[in-house]
């Protein structure tokens, strides 16, 4: 199953991106010589010629690509032997070659490929929050989880507990409650806590006397609410904050069904940016990390990583796999946009040359610098994959 499912994301993630290159070239004019699903490293399995185009599927489904005509120029063999003066009316493919084709053109072709990975995203998280409704903020700090050997599970808070008031200050946003708390690591917290049930602090409560408040760790009422004192990690696991909870302040609504898709679209869209935002840092975070101390940094995952993130989205259901493709969809756009040879981003970077010097790359500059960046990235996902390897050679 998990194959399967890794094997339906990847499909998706390619058929999307090389289906926006394929359009935005037939809208641009330019003849689309294969549009190919696998890699080309032996004869594709099946092949279908139309309409001057070849559509193929190759064994080795991980990627995928589209063939444009004068993609890199035009060969000897490859240039009509008819006369500049009469090309245009005998050449069938006169002025349909990429490179004849206005900047403007050509860089629609190329961000056609991010642009619909982000459509996908969109689409994908669009439709789960249609499914579970929309976050609505509800002016509460709730505990949904509290994680072990946490200063949380020490002090004994619970899930489902109201966090009303943190050194007695009011909040109602996760926010402040993570503000604060890092800001005082190592240091006693107050906590002032709402809880419906098994409240010592609630009647008949005779026999609690507050006596624990004094102690590292202990509560203390406040009218019905607890008062409960802890010390918020410096140094927490990886994954987790100063005092090992999971909080929300939102919880997810249904509106009627008419304007349930627009509200979902919008989630979707700011659910987009969120986590383009946190792979732009996580790049980051890895290329500083790459530098500065020569590893790759915890928390990157390479195609094994994946692998194992689709078996445990698989295990939790189709919502979860839905979630995992949006994420991965906007990944993959952030990661082509980049200026790096040999994606689309680097590519649009000649593009600006061409455009700044009105004269394009030489050839064989652009081809070398291409070939640099792709053995670049291979080395780079090589190290990530290593690392994996070694994740899951230790358990």
């Amino acid at each position: 199953m998990t194959f399967l499912v890794f094997i339906l994301i990847l499909s998706v993630l390619v058929l999307v991106h090389e289906t926006g290159h394929f359009l935005a070239a037939k809208k641009a004019g330019i003849k689309v010589e294969e549009f190919a699903f696998g890699l080309p490293f032996t004869k594709p399995i099946l092949s279908k010629k139309k309409r001057g185009t070849i559509y193929s599927v190759y064994p080795l489904i991980f990627g995928g690509f589209v063939k444009l005509y004068g993609e890199d120029g035009l060969t000897e063999d490859q240039r009509p032997k008819i006369p500049p003066c009469r090309r245009a009316g005998k050449d069938p493919n006169y002025g349909r070659a990429y490179f004849e084709k206005s900047i403007f053109k050509r860089a629609s072709v190329l961000l056609a490929g991010v642009f619909m990975n982000l459509v996908l995203a969109i689409v994908c998280f669009s439709i789960l929050y249609f499914v579970w409704g929309i976050p609505t903020k509800t002016g509460k700090v709730i505990v949904e989880a509290v994680r072990e050997n946490s200063p949380a599970q020490a002090a004994e808070i619970k899930p489902n507990d109201w966090i009303v008031a943190v050194n007695g200050d009011f909040i109602n946003e996760g926010d402040q409650l993570i503000k604060i708390t890092q800001g005082m690591a190592g240091q006693k917290v107050k906590l002032e806590i709402s809880r419906r049930n098994d409240n010592p602090c609630k009647p008949p409560a005779d026999n609690v006397l507050g006596g624990m408040a004094t102690t590292e760790f202990g509560f203390n009422c406040n009218g019905e609410n607890l008062l409960i004192f802890l010390i918020p990690r410096e140094n927490p696991p990886a994954g987790e904050g100063p005092l090992g909870v999971i909080i929300t302040d939102s919880i997810f609504k249904k509106y009627p069904f008419y304007i349930m898709p627009f509200l979902g679209v919008r989630e979707g869209f700011k659910d987009s940016l969120g986590w383009g935002k946190m792979v732009l840092s996580s790049l980051g975070q890895m290329v500083y990390s790459l530098i500065t101390r020569g590893k790759v940094p915890e928390g990157i995952a390479g195609p094994i990583g994946i692998y194992q993130i689709t078996g445990e989205a698989a295990k939790a259901g189709w919502m979860a796999v839905l979630q995992l493709l949006g994420i991965i969809s906007v990944n993959l756009a952030i990661v082509n946009i980049l200026p790096i040879p040999a994606m689309d981003g680097g590519r649009l970077v000649f593009l600006g040359f061409e455009l700044v010097f009105k004269r394009k790359a030489p050839p064989k500059i652009e081809a070398a610098i291409n070939s640099v960046g792709l053995m670049i990235l291979l080395g780079l996902m090589f190290l990530i994959t290593v690392k994996d390897l070694l994740r899951l050679a230790g358990g």
